[in-house]
């Protein structure tokens, strides 16, 4: 078990994952690692330079030339990612952009390329991880392992909502398609397939609004790490 305190969270997209991880950043001022967001660089930044996602050799290289960094700019909105110095956030964030992703994600080579580039970010004080095979794979040693699940019509219309509210043109019924999709293809994947770890919590998000997880999950984190002062009441 490393000695840098770490907390997984793992599962689908549009389970609240990301406002779970932002709610424990500013909580505990740890570091961040959106491991879905590196995937997601690859392929953006592949497509940049003409890389073919079939190609694993250059997308190998690729990843080593990688230098991402996520910075809370906004405390209420999302972890911002920067590629070389540039603010590639929305580019990323497209359906398109996620599909690519996850042709990409289950490549042994690519996934062994990226394990190193995930536990680079591990720091003290410590380290907040999301992602889909954190608590698996990636920090096994991990102290607390939590994982969240919801529905795919609840995270459908979630995604939705988020990527109109981004200003992206979206359909309902595709993306409720692409999110089954997609899960289909990560649970059922030969390395690293989207499951919890056996010690995770498993909280189901569908009905529940997000202060609640928030609340359910600061218990956890509290009860498991008792050196903590507990911030935030």
């Amino acid at each position: 078990m490393s000695d840098v305190n770490i907390i997984t969270i793992d599962g689908p997209s549009g389970t609240g994952k990301g406002t779970v991880c932002i709610y424990l950043t500013k909580l505990l001022n740890w570091h961040f690692l959106d491991s879905g967001a590196l995937y997601r660089v690859l392929a953006y930044a592949a497509e940049t330079l003409g890389v073919n996602y079939e190609n694993e050799v250059e997308l190998v290289k690729l990843v080593k030339r990688l230098n991402i960094e996520f910075k809370l700019l906004n405390p209420e909105s999302v972890v911002d990612v920067f590629l070389d110095g540039k603010n590639v956030t929305n580019k990323i964030r497209t359906e398109t952009c996620g599909k690519a992703a996850s042709l990409i994600a289950p490549k042994a080579s690519i996934r062994k390329a990226l394990l190193v580039l995930q536990r680079g970010f591990l720091k003290k004080p410590g380290l907040i991880a999301d992602g889909r095979d954190m608590g698996t794979v990636v920090f096994p040693g991990a102290q607390l392992k939590i994982y969240l699940t919801a529905s795919i019509e609840v995270r459908a219309k979630r995604r939705f909502k988020q990527l109109k509210d981004a200003g992206f043109s979206v359909n309902l019924r595709r993306l409720h398609a692409e999110i089954a999709e997609r899960d289909e293809r990560d649970s059922t994947r030969n390395i690293s397939p989207l499951k919890p770890a056996k010690d995770a919590f498993i909280i189901d998000t569908s009905l529940l609004d997000i202060k609640a997880v928030e609340e359910e999950i600061k218990k956890l984190v509290f009860s498991r790490f008792t050196n903590l002062q507990n911030k935030g009441g």
